[in-house]
């Protein structure tokens, strides 16, 4: 029996109405970007009237469908797509009308997935009203559009083809330095304290000229608009306690967090400004050191931890350690010595910090050996080599900041202070030879220095130390 010839197939014009090689449909995108339209255009606006400040609650169904297009956004195809659609002007049109917080984040996130493709990130970066509007959002007081803004402008940073435009353009708005300070101050949200803090450490890292615009935007009234049309004045913001509060937040939640924010400090330290900013706050930069002692005499790097732990605290230990250093040698400089009689001086417990700069020096003794170890078993292995030889530079960056502070500070210690040390532990056979061994040749003059002031507090030690370096005996 004959049979009626079957309908033409489907996949034809299932295959035009696909996204790229996605199975994304063009007809679905398209509506939901007509529908956005619809959120933002007069017909739909006029006839509601909000009280200035209520927020519009987002349809149930119209979220699931934005959400979607955010997850697809992360593919190219469909980036591209909506970048053909207008999609950012849609965007910027919705951040001007639109009182919904979470449809504004849904938008910015949108916008953050498709600025990784750099195509498309040159051009929503040359987009100077779009540009002005996205900085516009770190003023929001909405958490979650703050963290999509962001994550936007890390990416955007991250790129070497535009990087520059952004940090022109943040340079000539002063309301950012005024918004994220205030972030940085006030949120108690880790997540986005984290990624305010990898905008501004990348911000610092590319341009040293708006690194000391922010350092001196402390010392003058804040030239920034008010946030929301509020009638109160922006506090003056200043750098460093902005940044100190936010490291309190994220240290014991998100080591990564701390180990960002412990680099923005070191950034400000490679500049004299930075330096005295931090150095001549209010309290003369005592926050800061008690900060950083703690850190390093109480939770890093702790005798109960196994050696190895150095090699995961390295980076940060290394930025602690440089800030540490340039205070030292800065207040070193201004009268130290009339300093450390007062009771408010901050280097009052020097031992401690000697005895963990000590601790981290034997740490790292184990790890090289370590490493030595794992470069002979893996000799045929690149991967594993470039591996080792990776964090044998880290931890060498590490060393050499260690050897720099604990010799400026074994250069400063007194008798009393020397007594102190041997009394609590600090100092014995074990560490000051360790201490020797790291620091000889390159900081004789600071061994041979604290040799003498040991020499007065304990006669035996110093004379077996002589014994173990000949080399100091030879100059006593």
């Amino acid at each position: 029996m004959d049979r009626n010839p079957s309908p033409p197939s489907s996949e034809v014009e299932e295959e035009e109405d696909a996204v790229g090689n996605t199975v994304y449909s063009k007809h679905w995108l398209f509506s939901i970007l007509t529908r956005l339209i619809e959120v933002i255009s007069p017909e739909k606006t006029e006839p509601i009237v909000r009280p200035e400040g209520i927020q519009m609650e987002l349809d149930e169904e119209m979220e699931n469908d934005i959400c979607k297009v955010w997850d697809m956004s992360m593919d190219e195809d469909v980036a591209l797509f909506l970048q053909e659609f207008n999609a950012p002007d849609i965007f910027m049109g919705i951040f001007a009308k639109s009182k919904c917080p979470r449809l504004t984040e849904i938008c910015v996130g949108i916008l953050g997935n498709m600025a990784c493709f750099q195509d498309i990130c040159m051009s929503i970066s040359k987009d100077e009203n779009l540009g002005q509007v996205l900085l516009q959002r770190l003023c929001d007081t909405d958490s979650p559009t703050l963290l999509e803004t962001s994550r936007l402008l890390l990416t955007c940073l991250s790129q070497p083809e535009v990087a520059n435009i952004w940090v022109e353009r943040i340079r000539e708005n002063p309301s950012v330095y005024d918004c994220v300070c205030f972030i940085m101050s006030s949120s108690t949200n880790v997540e986005l304290l984290v990624k305010v803090g990898e905008v501004v450490d990348k911000l610092f890292d590319l341009d040293e000229e708006l690194m000391l615009n922010w350092i001196k935007n402390g010392t003058c009234p804040s030239v920034g608009p008010s946030v929301d049309d509020s009638p109160e004045e922006i506090p003056d913001f200043k750098i460093v306690p902005c940044i100190l509060e936010a490291a309190k937040q994220v240290r014991s939640d998100n080591p990564e967090g701390l180990d960002v924010y412990m680099h923005i400090l070191q950034l400000l330290t490679t500049v004299d400004e930075g330096i005295q900013a931090i150095v001549q706050v209010p309290d003369g930069g005592k926050e800061t050191w008690s900060l950083l002692y703690d850190l390093v005499c109480h939770e890093l790097c702790q005798p109960d931890d196994p050696p190895i732990i150095v090699q995961e605290q390295k980076t940060v230990l290394a930025s602690i350690l440089s800030v540490l250093s340039a205070m030292f040698a800065s207040q070193t400089e201004q009268e130290y010595t009339k300093m450390r009689k007062s009771k408010l001086c901050f280097f009052f417990l020097d031992m401690p910090l000697i005895g963990s700069l000590i601790r981290i020096l034997q740490y790292m003794e184990g790890c090289g050996k370590r490493a030595g170890d794992s470069s002979k078993e893996s000799e045929q292995e690149e991967t594993g080599t470039a591996d080792v030889n990776d964090e044998d530079f880290h931890l060498k960056i590490l060393k050499d900041i260690c050897c720099e502070l604990l010799s400026n500070m074994l250069q400063e210690l007194t008798k009393e202070h020397t007594l102190e040390g041997l009394h609590q532990g600090h100092l014995n056979e074990q560490t000051c030879s360790c201490a020797f061994q790291n620091l000889l040749p390159l900081y004789f003059a600071s061994v041979e220095s604290f040799l003498e002031v040991l020499r007065e507090a304990d006669q035996t030690l110093a004379d077996n130390l002589e014994k173990r370096f000949p080399s100091l005996k030879v100059h006593s």
